[in-house]
């Protein structure tokens, strides 16, 4: 029997999942939440083997309450079910822990089949996460292929941006003109497809996050 745990601050939702968790045959809601504090107190003590997570919450996000829960049972496995599909939760419930990401607008019976994938170790998603999902990892991978054409110099001309020196403080610490860092910095936009300082210096940020 697969033990759940549901957060969800809907009483209408909450109620409904229960009892499609209930009735499914091989599944026991073994506690409902319906706050982040609720889920921090309960779900430790229920020790349920997957939780249903909702993302926005009376107290907090259910993003940071998986974080934590996955702190305190690493095993237990979070299928976040929100009605946002924007690509920052997806990928910030995915690094808090997150095995899964449905939409609460799926079918009944595509949610309950979710459990007992993460439940068996799969990623349960729907389709247009799972979309957004290889989109991300894409531009990831095609950011840090970009950074990777830039030249030693190049990159300490974008270290000294990233740290807020203008171009005549830039050129003073490298000992060349104002128009050599110009140059520097009109290659650096071609290569990151960018147009300002501001938009390359979180390029190499992304970068730097995805690696």
């Amino acid at each position: 029997m697969i033990k759940v745990g549901i957060v969800e601050d809907n009483r209408t939702l909450r109620e409904g999942f229960e009892t499609l968790i209930n009735r499914s045959g091989d599944m026991e809601c073994v506690c409902t939440c319906s706050t982040v504090g609720e889920a921090l107190k309960q779900i430790p003590k229920a020790r349920p083997d997957v939780v249903m997570m909702d993302i926005q919450l009376p107290d907090g996000t259910g993003i940071e309450c998986t974080a934590s829960i996955k702190e305190q049972l690493p095993d237990v496995q979070v299928v976040v079910v929100t009605v946002y599909e924007d690509s920052d939760r997806i990928f910030r419930a995915l690094q808090a822990g997150a095995c899964g990401y449905l939409l609460k607008r799926a079918n009944p019976e595509r949610i309950v089949e979710a459990v007992r994938e993460a439940h068996d170790g799969d990623v349960p998603m729907t389709p247009e996460i799972a979309r957004k999902v290889i989109g991300q990892f894409q531009a990831q991978a095609q950011t840090s292929s970009d950074v990777e054409k830039l030249t030693s110099r190049e990159n300490e001309v974008l270290r000294h941006v990233m740290h807020g020196m203008t171009n005549k403080e830039i050129a003073e610490h490298m000992c060349v003109t104002v128009a050599t860092i110009k140059f520097h910095l009109q290659h650096i936009y071609e290569k990151l497809h960018v147009h300002s300082r501001t938009e390359a210096a979180l390029k190499v940020q992304q970068a730097s996050d995805a690696g």
